[in-house]
This record gives C-alpha cells, sequence and structure tokens, in this order.
C-alpha cells in the first residue's frame, strides 16, 4: 500500500499543474486501508479528456495496475454547488 500511494501521491502533485484542475487529492480509506480514493475537480469535460490521455496519467495507471489485487474502478460524477 505504500508504495501504491507513493505513486498515487506523484500522480496528484502532477496533475494539480494541469490546466482546467481545480482539485486533486488522494486518500486512503480509514475503514478499507488497502482502498485509495481520488477525489478530483476538473473545469469541464475537455479537461479531464485531456487529464485521461496524457502518458503521465496512462503511466500512472499501468503502474497502480502492477500493485492492486483487483481492477481499479472509475466513477465520474457531476455535480452542481448549491448557494
Amino acid at each position: 500500500m505504500q508504495q501504491a500511494m507513493q505513486i498515487s501521491q506523484k500522480h496528484v502533485a502532477h496533475s494539480r499543474t494541469e490546466p482546467g484542475c481545480i482539485s486533486h487529492a488522494v486518500y486512503q480509506d480509514p475503514e478499507d486501508t488497502l482502498r485509495l480514493f481520488f477525489y478530483e475537480q476538473w473545469q469541464d469535460q475537455a479537461a479531464i479528456d485531456a487529464h485521461f490521455a496524457l502518458p503521465s496519467s496512462q503511466a500512472f495507471v499501468a503502474a497502480v495496475r502492477t500493485l492492486v489485487s483487483a481492477p481499479p474502478s472509475l466513477h465520474i460524477f457531476n455535480a452542481e454547488k448549491i448557494n
């Protein structure tokens, strides 16, 4: 888990520098310490698409896949701010 977290933190730091990134973070689930949760906010869908298309993002996914026992799952939710 330590190696996965280190790789993830490096990915998060790089992602924060990308155009359209509002926030990007990784958290370890306190109820299942073998699970990581990524919270990301992007300016728009184009920024998300550009993020996933980057070789660095693809390399991150490939690296993490070698460390996990099950394939990662990805869920993208669109949310609106409530004033």
